[in-house]
């Protein structure tokens, strides 16, 4: 058995430092291992079909007899650490049924789903069918989820020392983490639920999948729909009502206070200034910072 890695995707996971575990170099060499491991524990053959591809995992069609599978190999870093906890609390309602979890391995057998996404759906449309799974996935969350104002910690104080990170939208971001983290519920969470995220299952319809999942407000879940497919939303007056469209949008299916959401999607972008700040680039930065205001205005 001979696992082809997608050239395109292995280049860039090679160049993924240590986050809690091996480099991206180092663990794409024991990928065919996983996958070998995978086949035999399971009793699986790898199905005809290309491997898909995520910024840190590799996904492989699989069966068993006439059963049909993905078998997902992903890179050991804290994001995914809990992503098999999530699948198994939603036990296959609004999320990819779990069929079995090797965690420390990294290794998920999971329903295969068809490749359709959100891309190509109106925009409208798109965030109602986000908004829709968020309400379903919204339940309790277990215990060894992250909770929100742990998480956001480090994070908060590290965005007080990023000059890219305007002094204002600082002062801002602080000021709801105040009003906001304290005592706030513990429901599970998705985290990034964009568009890309959402697949066609063949019987029981959109379907999320990859989660990273923490614990805290359904409010903190909207933002990624905002920043996917950022150019649709235009410019100046324009993209301030898209932008605030949106929201209402995918929070009226979710069932969100529309007030509540808004201030919950103005923390997360206060924070996601900072993090595009540290981890991407220019442009994201201002993209951030353009919806934060469109939101805050």
């Amino acid at each position: 058995m001979t696992v082809e890695l997608p050239p395109e995707w292995a280049a860039r996971v090679a160049t993924y430092p240590a986050d809690g575990g091996p480099t991206g170099e180092d663990w794409l060499a024991t990928v065919p291992r996983l996958v070998a491991q995978a086949l035999e524990g399971w009793d699986l053959v790898l199905d005809d079909g290309p491997a898909g591809t995520g910024w840190t995992a590799l996904v492989l069609p699989v069966r068993r007899g006439t059963e049909r599978f993905a078998l997902k190999v992903g890179w050991p870093h804290p994001e995914g650490t809990h992503e098999h906890l999530a699948l198994r609390t939603w036990g296959g309602e609004g999320a990819v049924r779990l069929v079995a979890a090797l965690p420390s391995d990294g290794l998920l057998l999971l329903d295969r789903l068809e490749r359709t996404d959100l891309t190509d759906a109106w925009d409208e449309e798109a965030c109602a069918v986000v908004g829709g799974l968020l309400r379903r996935l919204h339940v309790p969350a277990p215990p060894q989820v992250p909770r929100i104002a742990a998480y956001l910690e480090p994070h908060l104080e590290r965005m007080v020392s990023r000059p890219a990170v305007p002094r204002r939208l600082v002062t801002r971001t602080l000021g709801l983490a105040r009003d906001l983290l304290s005592g706030a519920p513990e429901l599970l969470l998705h985290t990034d639920l964009h568009y890309e995220n959402v697949l066609l299952h063949p019987q029981e319809g959109w379907t999320a999948i990859d989660p990273k999942p923490v614990a805290g407000h359904p409010g903190f879940d909207l933002w990624p729909v905002l920043r996917n497919r950022f150019a649709e939303m235009g410019t100046g007056s324009a993209f301030r009502w898209s932008v605030r469209r949106r929201l209402e949008v995918v929070a009226e299916a979710a069932g969100l206070d529309p007030d509540e959401a808004r201030a919950w999607t103005l923390l997360r972008a206060g924070v996601e200034v900072s993090w595009a700040s540290a981890l991407e680039g220019d442009e994201a930065v201002t993209a951030c910072i353009a919806l934060h205001k469109a939101l805050d205005e």
